[in-house]
């Protein structure tokens, strides 16, 4: 009996604070989408430094507008793996709910992509407006999903290194 008890206790916590992580991700994310359609032209750069605008643009594919140029059916496509990410993310976090900076990076992917989801739903694209350059030299525009799903990945990173470090 105590035994199962302690394998449960090890293995998962609650998802609260990670479902309120994502949570917090998607808000941001559709209130900020929201601002700029109110505020900004479509497709004309609002300059804030000589790095960074606002460019308000629409995205029908994915990260650097892959197959965005495709026939619509990307939508559907890009909106499924979204979801699905979001069920093998809610799975590991039921299993790995006590290494707080794993289930962080999850947390943030998941609204991240969550937060596009919403937009393929809603608008059949993905709204863009950050726009990052210098020189000669052009970042593809992004929003906070994307900022979220990039800072996710980096801690997942930072995290498998660290796991790796500490098992040597």
């Amino acid at each position: 009996m105590a035994k199962s008890r302690s394998i449960q206790a090890s293995g998962s916590s609650s998802l609260a604070p990670w479902l309120g992580i994502s949570l917090i991700v998607i808000l941001f994310d559709q209130l900020t989408k929201i601002a700029v359609t109110k505020v900004f032209a479509y497709a004309t750069p609002y300059v804030v430094t000589s790095f960074f605008n606002f460019f308000f643009i629409f995205n029908r594919g994915a990260a650097f507008s892959f197959l965005s140029t495709a026939s619509g059916w990307q939508r559907w496509a890009f909106t499924a793996l979204g979801v699905a990410a979001a069920c093998v993310i809610v799975y590991l976090l039921k299993r790995h709910g006590n290494q707080k900076l794993f289930c962080a990076a999850l947390a943030l992917i998941m609204g991240g992509a969550l937060g596009n989801v919403i937009d393929r739903l809603v608008h059949g694209r993905v709204i863009d407006f950050l726009d990052f350059h210098a020189g000669g030299w052009h970042w593809p525009a992004f929003n906070l999903a994307d900022s979220a799903i990039v800072l996710g990945a980096a801690l997942l990173v930072l995290d498998e290194l660290r796991r790796v470090r500490g098992a040597r």
